[in-house]
C-alpha cells in the first residue's frame, strides 16, 4: 500500500469514527425526546390518537427529507447534511422547551407536531449521512461492508435504547423543560466539536447531481424499499402508542408516585427492547454467516426471516383476545414475545441495511440510501398513524394483528428480490 493510499485509509477511518460518534449523540437525544413527549402528553390527558398525531410530522418529515437528503448530500457533501441534522435537532429541543402548559390542547398539539417535524428532518439528515459513509469507507472484502453497517446500525439502536431510559428518568426527576434544554446543550457541544475537528475523508458534493436521479430504476432497490415500508410499519404500529399506553394503564395507579414508577418501567422496557434489537443487529453478520456466504444467498434468506417474524405478533394478538382483560400472565407473555420479536426483527432490519448498500453503486449511494430510508420513514409514518387509531378502535390486539399483516406483506416484497 502506498503512502497516499494509507493516508486516505486513515482519513476515511477517522471520518467514519467521527460520523458514528456524532450519530450516537444524536440518537441518544432522539430516543429520550420520543419518550419524553409521549409520556408527558399522556399524563396531560391526550388520547391515543392525539398522541399519534404528535409524531405524524416527525415521520412525514422523514419521508420528504430522505427523498431530498440523498440529492443534497450528492450535491453539497456528506459533512453538510451531518452538520445540518445536528443543528436542527438543537433548535427543535430549544423550541420544545418553550411549550406553555397554559395553551389550549389544540395549540399544544399543533406546536409539538411542528417541532417534531423539525426533529424528523434532523434525524434523517444525520442517518443518511452516517449510512452513506459506511458504503464509501467500509472494507470491500471478507464481509466488511455487512460488519460495518451492522455495527453502526446496532450500536445506534443500543444508544437510542439508552435514550428511552434517559428520557423517562429525566421526566421523572427533572421535568420536561429542564430535560429538553439539557439535551440541547449537550448536542450543541457535540456539533461545535465536530465543526472544528471533523477529519477529512468524506466526499464533497458534485454540482451536476440532479434531483430526478433520486428515483432508482433498479428493481431490487425498489422491492427492498417496499419490504422496508411494511417491516417498519409492523414495528411502529404497536411500539409508538399501543404498548406504552397499555403498560401505563397496567402499571400506574394515577398518583404522582404511580406515574413516576410507570415512567421508569415503560422506559426500562423500551430501552431493553431497543438495546437488545441493536445488539442482535450488530451480531447479524455472525447469525447469517455473512463472511462465508455469497450475496445471492443473503438475498435469498430475506423472505424466510420475514415469514418467521410474522408469526409472533399474530400469536400475541390471539393471546390478548383470549385473555380478555390485562392480567399478570398476559403482561409477562407480551414482554417475552415482544423481546423475541425484537431479536428476529433485528436480523431482518440488519439484512435490509446491508442489501441496500450492496445493491447501490458508489456513484449514487447517497440517493439510493435516501430513497430507501424515505421508504423506512413512510413505514414509520403509516405505523404511527395506525398505532393510535388501532389502539383506540381495537386495543392492543388490533395493533398486534395489524403488525402481523404488515410483516407478511414485507415478506412478499422481499420474495421479489433477485441476486
Amino acid at each position: 500500500m502506498s503512502h497516499a493510499e494509507d493516508t486516505a485509509r486513515q482519513d476515511g477511518l477517522a471520518a467514519y469514527v467521527a460520523v458514528t460518534a456524532a450519530y450516537w449523540g444524536f440518537m441518544l437525544t432522539d430516543g429520550a425526546l420520543r419518550l419524553l413527549v409521549l409520556l408527558h402528553f399522556h399524563t396531560l390527558g391526550f388520547s391515543p390518537v392525539q398522541l399519534a398525531y404528535l409524531f405524524v410530522f416527525y415521520e412525514l418529515a422523514g419521508v420528504v427529507t430522505n427523498l431530498c437528503a440523498g440529492w443534497i448530500a450528492a450535491r453539497f457533501g456528506l459533512t453538510s447534511t451531518l452538520y445540518a441534522g445536528l443543528g436542527l435537532q438543537v433548535l427543535a429541543l430549544v423550541a420544545l422547551a418553550q411549550l406553555d402548559p397554559g395553551w389550549a390542547v389544540s395549540v399544544s398539539v399543533v406546536f409539538v407536531m411542528l417541532v417534531q417535524g423539525v426533529s424528523g428532518v434532523a434525524k434523517d439528515l444525520s442517518k443518511m449521512s452516517a449510512k452513506s459513509a459506511v458504503k464509501l469507507l467500509a472494507p470491500t472484502t471478507g464481509g466488511g461492508l455487512f460488519r460495518w453497517v451492522a455495527l453502526l446500525t446496532g450500536s445506534k439502536n443500543a444508544v437510542k435504547g439508552l435514550g428511552f431510559l434517559l428520557g423517562a428518568g429525566l421526566l421523572a426527576l427533572a421535568g420536561f423543560t429542564a430535560a429538553v434544554l439539557g439535551m440541547a446543550a449537550v448536542l450543541a457541544v457535540v456539533l461545535v466539536f465536530l465543526w472544528f475537528r471533523m477529519p477529512s475523508g468524506l466526499p464533497a458534493g458534485k454540482r451536476g447531481a440532479r434531483f430526478r436521479e433520486v428515483f432508482s430504476k433498479e428493481p431490487n432497490i425498489n422491492w427492498l424499499s417496499a419490504a422496508r415500508v411494511f417491516l417498519f410499519g409492523a414495528r411502529d404500529v404497536w411500539f409508538v402508542v399501543g404498548i406504552p399506553v397499555y403498560f401505563y394503564a397496567v402499571l400506574s395507579d394515577g398518583s404522582e408516585a404511580g406515574d413516576q414508577a410507570a415512567f421508569f418501567m415503560i422506559g426500562t422496557f423500551m430501552a431493553v427492547w431497543t438495546i437488545l434489537y441493536g445488539g442482535v443487529q450488530a451480531l447479524a453478520p455472525i447469525v447469517l454467516k455473512a463472511a462465508s456466504r455469497p450475496e445471492r444467498e443473503l438475498v435469498g434468506v430475506a423472505k424466510g426471516w420475514a415469514v418467521a417474524l410474522s408469526v409472533i405478533p399474530l400469536a400475541l394478538a390471539a393471546i390478548v383476545v383470549l385473555a380478555g382483560t390485562p392480567v399478570g400472565w398476559l403482561t409477562v407473555s407480551l414482554v417475552i414475545g415482544l423481546l423475541v420479536f425484537g431479536a428476529i426483527f433485528a436480523v431482518n432490519s440488519s439484512l435490509h441495511s446491508y442489501l441496500i448498500l450492496a445493491f447501490s453503486k458508489d456513484a449514487r449511494v447517497t440517493m439510493d440510501v435516501g430513497f430507501y430510508y424515505m421508504s423506512n420513514a413512510a413505514g414509520r409514518l403509516i405505523g404511527t398513524l395506525l398505532s393510535g387509531a388501532s389502539y383506540q378502535l381495537g386495543g392492543l390486539a388490533l395493533c398486534l394483528a395489524t403488525s402481523g399483516v404488515f410483516v407478511v406483506l414485507s415478506a412478499l416484497a422481499a420474495g421479489r428480490l433477485r441476486a
